[in-house]
């Protein structure tokens, strides 16, 4: 089994590398409204959904819980402006779903905006909601904001899986990485960031079973960091994870001494900016994956 120290400290670096560029999690003020606003939201909304999943899971040493609550505090007071950014960004795209998406974990930990509130319980009515024409994966998660927020999904998630390439259990993928992001978001979706693992249907568990050996060997051997991070999650989602040797120690090799993560092969140089908007995803990533790891890894030394 996979070393409980290793998986436990790719998050600790991870954690430490977020806090000391906490500063990158920012909107562009000046950006055009037509494109470049909403488009920062991301980094935001991702990091409040893993620090969610790190409150949620409570394997963390206190060291990281406290960095990950002063990240959080920092993004929402700074970054979001106590919510008022997220008004703003409704105000330039009033149907746009990704403030809705960003201000979501943030309510699930505790902060709230009543004006934010009142926006998406009236834009939810609008039937352009449910007719938003986004890939497959994007409408499931979706339908999982809106029940998780206590709507009614505009979509069943049960219909908006079907229509997923993960929900048709199609050929093996390989190497496509489009495909392999849908594939990871589908199950991220499904059991709500790992805290459901029976969400995932037991047919697709079997299939994801069957398969995922050999996705995590081939990207792996890729060396496609931020995918692999994410299929590993995959596994710590899933009912019986196998929490797999080759690859942790593959993806904990590839993290750097002051807890970076690189997205594909090695780290990125220049522009500090540049290099955080290339970096944070597969560094979240890595805390992610070492959260759900270390959890199902206790779990399963209890049961023994």
């Amino acid at each position: 089994m996979t070393s409980t120290r290793l998986i436990h400290n790719v998050g600790r670096g991870a954690v430490e590398w977020l806090y000391a560029h906490r500063d990158g999690f920012r909107l562009e003020q000046d950006a055009d409204p037509e494109t470049g606003f909403l488009d920062r939201f991301k980094p935001i909304g991702e990091l409040a959904m893993i620090g969610r999943v790190l409150f949620r899971e409570g394997v963390s040493g206190s060291r990281e819980t406290d960095l990950v609550r002063l990240l959080l505090d920092h993004a929402w007071r700074v970054a979001l402006d106590g919510g008022r950014m997220l008004i703003r960004g409704q105000r330039i795209e009033p149907l746009s779903p990704i403030p809705f998406e960003t201000y979501l974990p943030f309510r699930e930990l505790g902060y709230e905006s009543p004006e934010m509130e009142q926006w998406v319980r009236v834009s939810h009515r609008f039937g352009s909601r449910g007719a938003l024409e986004v890939l497959p994966v994007r409408r499931l998660g979706l339908s999982a904001c809106e029940r998780r927020f206590g709507l009614e999904p505009a979509v069943p998630e049960p219909q908006a899986l079907r229509r997923t390439w993960l929900g048709r259990t199609p050929e093996p993928w390989n190497v496509d990485t489009r495909v392999g992001y849908d594939i990871t978001h589908t199950v991220f979706h499904l059991t709500d960031w790992g805290e459901r693992p029976d969400g995932v249907p037991a047919g697709l568990a079997a299939y994801l079973d069957t398969w995922l050996p050999a996705w995590l060997d081939d990207w792996l051997d890729l060396r496609r960091w931020d995918l692999l991070g994410e299929l590993l999650v995959v596994d710590a989602c899933l009912p019986h994870p196998t929490l797999d040797e080759r690859a942790w120690e593959g993806f904990a090799a590839a993290q750097q001494p002051d807890g970076a993560m690189p997205a594909v092969h090695r780290m990125p140089e220049g522009d500090p900016g540049d290099v955080f908007d290339i970096v944070y995803h597969p560094t979240l990533i890595a805390a992610f994956a070492s959260v759900l790891a270390t959890s199902r890894v206790l779990t399963r030394m209890a049961a023994a």
